[in-house]
């Protein structure tokens, strides 16, 4: 576990993964963005000044001695899922693996649940974009296959996202979950004429069980509510995004 940076603030991971996986999740609390995105926006694509932003990405960089920079993605709620070390360029996915120490995993959020991934062995990590339309696509399924992962030796976070008392989406939403066989409708709340309240994080929960995975962690936050840690893009419009990494540390 690593302390707390200096210049920003950083969210460590609270599970029994091995001491060389490294993992956490930017807050947005101290750093340079100003106005809409303060403080420490990640993202180059909502608007920020992008000499700010790379600011922020070298001082997330040096303050977590991140031993590569990460594997940035082109997110796009979907499915794709690629390998973090063999990127040279930003890649169109939603999420990254890397059985390679060094390389570093991360997928950026602001409502959206970031799901983190390893194994109890400590030899692949892995990071998920699971918005709503992700999730029901199956990117945390395409994620596991990719990435090798054996459902009953892998240890999954639930990072912060938009909490389900306030998470309001159509009734086409919740029907887009209930054809599939994982998921039952104890994840919605009747919320008005054609609306209803979800939980992602008991919808990731069912999908992560119907694979196997039964070392869940985290999901306990709200973006929307919890607005001195998190960007809220269901709240503010324009924002900034939180970014959610893992990494193998490389041999001493």
């Amino acid at each position: 576990m690593c302390a707390a940076p200096s210049s920003f603030d950083w969210m460590v991971v609270d599970w029994p993964a091995p001491p060389h996986v490294r993992a956490g999740i930017s807050l947005r609390s101290r750093g340079p963005s100003q106005q809409a995105f303060k403080h420490f926006n990640l993202a180059q694509h909502v608007g920020d000044d992008p000499v700010i932003v790379e600011a922020n990405r070298t001082i997330l960089k040096n303050e977590l001695a991140l031993p590569a920079e990460p594997c940035w993605l082109e997110q796009v709620h979907g499915i794709d899922v690629v390998e973090a070390d063999q990127q040279a360029h930003v890649a169109v996915a939603d999420a990254a693996f890397s059985r390679q120490s060094g390389a570093v995993c991360v997928v950026m959020t602001a409502d959206c649940l970031p799901v983190l991934l390893t194994n109890r062995k400590g030899t692949t990590v892995a990071a998920a974009h699971a918005g709503w339309r992700g999730l029901s696509a199956g990117v945390l399924e395409a994620t596991l296959t990719k990435a090798g992962l054996d459902p009953a030796e892998t240890l999954a976070w639930l990072g912060p996202c938009i909490g389900p008392a306030v998470y309001e989406v159509g009734e086409e939403v919740k029907q887009a979950f209930l054809q599939q066989a994982m998921h039952d409708d104890s994840a919605f709340l009747a919320n008005g004429p054609g609306k209803v309240l979800m939980d992602m994080y008991k919808l990731a929960r069912q999908r992560l069980n119907a694979l196997g995975v039964k070392s869940i962690y985290g999901g306990s936050f709200c973006t929307y509510t919890q607005s001195e840690q998190f960007y809220s893009y269901r709240r503010e419009g324009q924002t900034g995004r939180m970014a959610s990494l893992i990494w193998m540390e490389p041999p001493a």
